[in-house]
């Protein structure tokens, strides 16, 4: 990054526009045109993206094969970590080799340059000794030239293809000379382009021997060849100094190195190999029982109850499988026990409530006899009369309730179902709930039925989820309205029936739908209740493959929402009436107690009033809600239903109060399930 905060600066070899001087990449990185979605420079250039993913589709197929085979992830790390040992011994190894042979090399040079220029030494002082014969003594009489001449070559012919000698003039400072004083080398040696000019300029000043690596020309090629120089300062047979050099090739050193460098690598190929093949068979014996038991779970999970592992040999893996093969033993007995204990329970319930039947009949006749007579008895068997004509009804809409749960936990539950117009529905158990009601003094509200509600359902089992809705809102009203809504958006229809009484306690949404489950078991059943109207409510909802969800606050009432597909078979996603009312304290910016939050600390709010027409509106100065409410933990996934505990915030007041359950809902509703309620469905569908 340059220090003005641009952009980095990028090497040569790109395309550059020739009028700007400015490259193609870099007008590419400018625009923007380089960065991912969601930079703020702009999306991935088009051809960018195209590339990339051209480089990924043939990847794909090995990353999926990577991520799900453990066998090859095992091999494959073996023989990368077997070729890193390999290399690493084997750099090792040559790097000893070389050493090794280049110390026995410089022994060996520095052994036959010593002896060449001790030969030299004596061949220039020969002509001083007395006895000699005429040959010897007509050396001091020989010019340098010749003299060195004879040198080179006395001494380069015992080192044919071992060594090359040559001498250069000690004054010619580096520069060609001429005549007598001109280098002289054996064979084709290049003398001065294959002597390291700083070399001789030493050997000017010292007498000792040095060495020195170097690249040997030669006259008939350009291309050198590595050698050890060896060479010393002498005089020849007139006093004149010169400078002798032995050059020691390393040809031989680099013919064993190579033999050394191809054994090594033919040996490491051959144990990177042994490794993975020693690595793929042992995980394979590890991970051949692995796969078994894991095709075996499934088969487990998906109902067959006798698969069992192949068990050999006594070792862990044979274990294992033994304990595998025990545990799936021990499930098949367990589920049978549990499979044939519920047989016999719904066969029990079934044969009770069948056989309960006939004398439940002659009761029923017996009890509307003493009924219809009870004018003629005294006071208190004439209301005993009654309390048995009641009781014999409760019992025998107990009967019917505990007959259709066998049908349901029998699966023998059959759905019918055509187009209705769930505003008939509706209709039908407004009429049927308004004695019950009236006597309650409360009022039965329906909305959103301007509009057909169309869906392919069950018209006897949606008629009596929603009877059991209502007459359950009218229960526990308290005297206050019941609001029926109805709602078509999305492929699903809905149906809320929200009531203003006592509402629901934290856990008790989790609960509601349990058999024989009471919110207060103090309270009489003045409708004759049997406790599995809900129960038999969530299975019809089911049936359907809709949801019946609950929603409800303490002393702020609750809503029961039946949701179902407009066609039979398909999937919800979505409900359009939201599971809690746009009313509730949350969203009107109230406390538990009906007090505006943001004067709750103070004092100087008026809770709402409850009326005849439900809670009436209180103004109160509109929130922003900062915290997303808290939500009770008993609150299980399973029936999708929610209690709200404690607001952890306000909702902006809606100033129409109770007012706004008469607005249609059905778009608001499609629009919060498409924003915040995916969550909440996803809990709704777990149940």
């Amino acid at each position: 990054m340059s220090g003005n905060g641009a952009a980095p600066e990028w090497g040569a070899g790109r395309p550059v526009d020739a009028a700007g001087g400015i490259s193609l990449f870099r007008r590419l990185w400018r625009a923007g045109r380089l960065l991912p979605d969601g930079a703020a420079s702009g999306p991935v250039h088009p051809v960018l993206r195209l590339y990339v993913r051209w480089v990924r589709r043939p990847l794909l197929p090995a990353m999926r094969l990577w991520r799900r085979n453990i066998q090859l992830r095992v091999v494959a790390t073996t023989l990368l970590m077997s070729v890193g040992v390999v290399l690493l011994l084997g750099l090792v190894v040559i790097g000893q080799v070389r050493n090794g042979l280049l110390e026995a090399k410089r022994h060996a040079s520095q052994s036959q340059a010593e002896g060449g220029f001790k030969a030299a030494r004596d061949f220039a002082d020969g002509a001083d000794n007395r006895g000699q014969d005429a040959s010897q003594s007509g050396v001091r009489g020989m010019d340098s030239g010749t003299w060195l001449t004879t040198l080179v070559q006395q001494l380069s012919s015992g080192g044919q293809g071992v060594y090359h000698v040559v001498a250069l003039s000690a004054d010619s400072g580096g520069a060609s000379a001429v005549g007598a004083r001109g280098p002289r080398a054996s064979g084709d040696i290049d003398p001065e382009h294959s002597i390291p000019a700083d070399l001789r300029k030493q050997l000017n000043s010292r007498t000792g021997a040095l060495e020195r690596s170097a690249t040997v020309k030669h006259s008939a090629s350009d291309e050198g060849e590595p050698a050890l120089v060896v060479g010393k300062r002498l005089y020849d047979n007139n006093n004149k100094a010169y400078q002798l050099y032995y050059l020691f090739p390393y040809t031989q050193e680099e013919k064993s190195l190579t033999l050394v460098k191809t054994t090594l690598a033919t040996a490491g190929v051959f144990v990177v190999v042994l490794l993975g093949a020693i690595a793929w068979l042992v995980v394979r014996q590890i991970v051949t029982p692995v796969r078994m038991a894991a095709g075996i779970s499934e088969r487990l999970a998906a109902g067959v109850l006798q698969e069992r592992m192949k068990v050999t040999g006594e070792d862990d893996i044979a274990r294992l499988g033994e304990a595998f093969n025990k545990m799936a033993q021990n499930l098949q007995v367990k589920i049978q026990q549990l499979e044939q204990l519920s047989r016999m329970q719904r066969r029990f319930v079934s044969d009770v409530s069948h056989e309960l039947r006939t004398p439940l009949t002659t009761v029923r006749m017996a009890a509307e006899v003493i009924h219809e007579a009870r004018d003629d008895f005294d006071p208190v068997t004439a209301r005993s009369a009654e309390l048995l004509f009641g009781q014999v009804d409760r019992f025998e809409s107990l009967l019917s309730d505990l007959l259709e749960i066998s049908r349901f936990d029998a699966g023998a539950a059959a759905l019918e179902a055509e187009p209705i117009d769930l505003r008939d529905v509706v209709n039908r158990v407004v009429d049927g709930a308004l004695p019950l009601a009236e006597r309650k003094g409360s009022k039965l509200l329906v909305r959103g039925d301007e509009q057909p509600v169309i869906a392919e359902s069950d018209a006897r089992r949606v008629e009596r989820v929603l009877r059991n809705l209502v007459v359950n809102a009218v229960e526990h009203g308290e005297g206050r309205d019941v609001v029926i809504r109805l709602a078509a958006a999305g492929g699903a229809v809905a149906v809320a029936v929200r009531d203003y009484g006592v509402g629901l306690k934290p856990g008790e949404a989790t609960r509601v739908f349990n058999r024989f489950w009471r919110a207060d078991p103090a309270r009489a059943r003045t409708t004759g209740g049997t406790g599995l109207g809900l129960s038999i409510a969530v299975e019809d909802a089911r049936l359907h493959g809709g949801w019946l969800q609950a929603w409800g606050e303490p002393g702020g009432g609750s809503q029961f929402r039946l949701t179902l597909p407009s066609t039979a078979g398909d999937t919800l996603r979505g409900s359009p009436i939201p599971l809690e009312p746009d009313d509730s304290r949350r969203n009107r910016g109230l406390n538990e107690a009906g007090v505006p939050l943001g004067v709750s600390g103070r004092g100087g709010g008026v809770p709402a009033q409850p009326g005849p027409q439900g809670p009436l509106p209180v103004p109160v100065p509109a929130q922003t809600r900062s915290t997303p409410p808290s939500v009770d933990p008993t609150a299980l996934p399973g029936s999708g239903a929610r209690v709200v505990a404690r607001p952890g915030g306000a909702a902006p007041y809606d100033k129409g109060g109770v007012d706004a359950t008469d607005r249609d809902l059905a778009d608001k509703g499609a629009a919060d399930e498409a924003g915040a309620g995916p969550g909440r469905e996803g809990q709704a569908r777990g149940r």
